[in-house]
């Protein structure tokens, strides 16, 4: 019996949607792609190696970058694979229980990244207000615990999305919207009841990226008010400069996740290409502009990297 025709059941494999009417021609898109991940694993591995390699970068501020780095990095694997068969090799077809293990790896790690730009607004906030205790609060064991509680949080919140899914029954089809598994595509999926689903989906958003991104707010604030407070104007420009890159971050992080978000819940009526773009906008844009923002803004990790280059080209010769 053709699996299309069964009502109750969860379906062996799921089918990945590359460009919608452009499957002819996109395997040249897989190119770009390629390109894209090769920054982003490449840039954040090198801002990883020249932050572990630097005694002079052993400083709150970049342990924190390199955390953002390595989630980066675990964004872009659990990517990887489906992305780059979708289009370079028109493989579409996922088994079921790995796509509920890549959609909990995929949210898993946003959520991550979400805790640690809350940890790196604190940071700026604590250098900004209290440059004389930034290394009495943000201590090693305190970093240590922040990271860990991103990574905790991460795993605890997300664990039961995939355990959500598999009690339910699937009848609407097995083709999903984007190259890679994600929640709210695959409960559209589901003809049970999904409002335990959808309503700890909700709880998600705002228990992690809602508070998450309110905190950043507040803290942003805060560090506007120290500064206005600041009676050099230099002195101003010079505190403000270093949460340039941050801000920046915050922004490519959050407004594509928020714009997929609301697509998922209101888009009914919005263009395929539009779901597209969005979901490839959120897996690409942070982890391939983070490193590329923070070499270009940070002076130090510049000259970190520069230094790491001209040390290995010496040792080849």
């Amino acid at each position: 019996m053709e699996i299309t025709n069964i009502s109750w059941f969860q379906p062996p494999t799921l089918l990945l949607t590359g460009i919608p009417g452009l499957e002819d021609v996109q395997i040249w898109f897989s190119i770009p792609l390629c390109v894209m991940y090769l920054i982003a694993l490449l840039g954040n591995c090198t801002i990883l190696f020249v932050i572990k390699t630097t005694p002079i970068l052993h400083e709150p501020q970049y342990i924190f970058l390199s955390m953002l780095a390595a989630t980066d990095v675990g964004l872009s694997v659990s990517t990887l694979p489906t992305v780059l068969n979708v289009f370079l090799l028109n493989h579409r077809k996922i088994d079921f229980h790995s796509c509920l293990t890549q959609m909990f790896f995929i949210h898993t790690f946003s959520s991550m990244e979400s805790a640690i730009l809350l940890a790196m607004a604190f940071d700026r906030f604590v250098a900004i207000h209290n440059p004389l205790y930034y290394t009495v609060v943000l201590t090693p064991p305190r970093i240590i615990r922040m990271g860990l509680s991103a990574v905790v949080r991460g795993v605890v919140l997300m664990a039961p999305l995939p355990i959500l899914l598999k009690r339910l029954p699937f009848c609407k089809g097995v083709i999903l919207s984007h190259c890679y598994c994600y929640h709210p595509d695959i409960m559209k999926l589901a003809c049970g009841p999904v409002k335990v689903n959808i309503i700890y989906g909700l709880s998600l958003v705002l228990c992690s990226f809602g508070v998450d991104s309110l905190f950043i707010l507040i803290s942003y604030i805060l560090i506007l008010k120290t500064v206005l407070g600041i009676a050099s104007g230099d002195s101003q420009l010079k505190a403000l400069n270093t949460c340039v890159s941050h801000i920046f971050t915050v922004f490519i992080f959050y407004v594509p996740l928020i714009v997929l978000a609301l697509i998922h819940r209101f888009g009914t009526f919005t263009s395929p290409l539009l779901h597209v773009t969005m979901a490839n906008l959120f897996l690409f844009l942070t982890p391939v502009l983070n490193p590329l923002v923070y070499s270009l803004k940070t002076k130090q990790i510049r000259s970190a990297v520069r230094k790491v280059f001209k040390d290995r080209r010496n040792l080849l010769k």
